[in-house]
């Protein structure tokens, strides 16, 4: 699946099943409610807290895949093309950070 195909699922899932958009702060304050609950099992799975009762269905990948339904549904709101982007932000990288990673000490 390309970015752009995922960008029109979401679209045709969020009209068929889900009816309409919530609006865009709402969806930004659920963004930041799904990226919390993958820093919480991150900081749990890989970081020094420990597991609770309730933690113990949790799982990584159902989690980043919530992160990342909802920042699509924020582009298709906001008319923003994610590969177009994505690209862009890539080729910025590349070209401020072309040096800069390797010649990091802290890297090597």
């Amino acid at each position: 699946m390309t970015i752009k195909d995922a960008q029109q699922l979401v679209d045709q899932w969020i009209n068929i099943t889900g009816i309409r958009y919530f609006n865009e702060l709402t969806n930004t304050a659920i963004l930041m409610e799904e990226v919390g609950e993958v820093a919480r099992v991150m900081a749990r799975q890989y970081g020094e807290q420990s597991f609770k009762k309730s933690d113990t269905e949790v799982n990584l990948a159902d989690e980043m895949a919530d992160v990342l339904f909802v920042l699509i549904c924020l582009a298709n709101q906001t008319g923003i093309d994610l590969t177009e982007a994505l690209n862009k932000n890539l080729k910025k990288k590349s070209i401020r950070d072309a040096d800069r990673h390797r010649n990091n000490e802290k890297l090597k």
